[in-house]
């Protein structure tokens, strides 16, 4: 769909200069855009290539839009307006309601006649689905799950049973929601008694969890994804861990059982959070941390090793194994020192 510059102003609350008419049909980088295009400079680095750039229309801010002297789109979140620019040009069209005659669906479970239900679904008993939700093909909806208005599913999300989804909130493909957390009783034969879990899990309005993302039910009581939460592809959430709103986490974080994450946190790729935890709110951790312990005030939060030349690496990777012996070393110098 074709939008003018003058129309993208109004639907982002944008102002804008240049001519009002340009027709925009579709979003491109600064350097590959072109005629009909829209791109946008927010990082400095790229304002070198703004006389270059051939795009009808940049996105700017307020002091870079005075000295450009081609049309722009003026807001002081460059970003966002490129965000919302996106979902105006990209708008997916609306699903047709409706049930596919593969799926299989039990003769307990409540369908609005506004959701699409896709091919080879399959809906258990009491299973609760509200207005203008959409089931991919091939996903599975446990017992007593209940999905409410305008959740989608795309195709192959399974959600074990009891599972609530609230309104607006999107799975991607491959996640698997409500799955057995990971609970264990040693034996007297020290052996391993499955624990039963007996939970649920519950993710609130316009939660987007990732493709191939886990979240496991709870032994007792809720696994709780709040609202407003995203997760990125492939992260695991353990039994019992409560993600609280507007918290944000990256590609292959690992979560275990029991801990709670705050709201409005930024969890970089590859994070580890043992189990039992307390990530207070407003945090941000760094990708490839190890967080073994409770975070308490807010802030930025790092760990591990940056890569380097494997021959350095090595030789700072053999001398860390002497750590310990270094420091009792300098302690014993010290004290010495302190005798004289």
């Amino acid at each position: 769909m074709t939008y003018s510059l003058e129309q993208l102003a109004e639907l982002t609350d944008s102002l804008f200069s240049g001519d009002k008419n340009t027709q925009i049909n579709s979003v491109a980088p600064i350097d590959e855009a072109k005629e009909g295009q829209i791109s946008f400079v927010n990082n400095p680095k790229y304002i070198s290539k703004l006389s270059d750039s051939k795009a009808s229309v940049v996105i700017l801010n307020s002091t870079l839009a005075e000295a450009y002297t081609g049309n722009a789109l003026i807001n002081d979140d460059p970003y966002l307006i490129f965000a919302r620019v996106l979902s105006i040009l990209y708008a997916e069209s609306e699903t047709l309601a409706g049930i596919h005659k593969s799926a299989h669906i039990a003769d307990s479970a409540k369908i609005d006649p506004s959701s699409n239900i896709e091919a080879n679904v399959v809906i258990e008993d009491g299973v609760i689905i509200e207005k203008n939700v959409s089931i991919g093909a091939g996903s599975y909806i446990g017992k007593g799950t209940i999905l409410a208005s305008g959740v989608r599913l795309y195709p192959n999300v399974t959600l074990y049973k009891d599972t609530h989804v609230n309104r607006n909130s999107i799975i991607h493909s491959g996640a698997v929601i409500g799955a057995d957390g990971f609970g264990f009783a040693p034996t007297p034969e020290k052996k391993w008694f499955k624990i039963p879990q007996v939970g649920n899990v519950i993710i609130g309005k316009e939660v987007e969890i990732g493709a191939g993302t886990t979240i496991d039910r709870a032994t007792l009581g809720t696994t709780r994804i709040c609202d407003g939460v995203k997760l990125d592809d492939q992260v695991h959430i353990g039994h019992n861990v409560n993600v609280d709103e507007h918290t944000v986490i990256a590609a292959g974080t690992l979560i275990a059982g029991s801990s709670s994450v705050g709201k409005r946190c930024q969890i970089g790729g590859a994070v580890a959070i043992s189990g039992h935890l307390t990530v207070s709110d407003d945090v941000i951790v760094t990708g490839k941390s190890m967080v073994i312990k409770s975070i308490k005030t807010a802030g930025v939060y790092s760990s591990g090793i940056a890569a380097d030349e494997n021959k350095k690496w090595r030789k700072n990777a053999a001398r860390f194994r002497h750590l310990d012996e270094l420091a009792k070393k300098v302690s014993t110098l010290d004290k010495k020192l302190n005798e004289i």
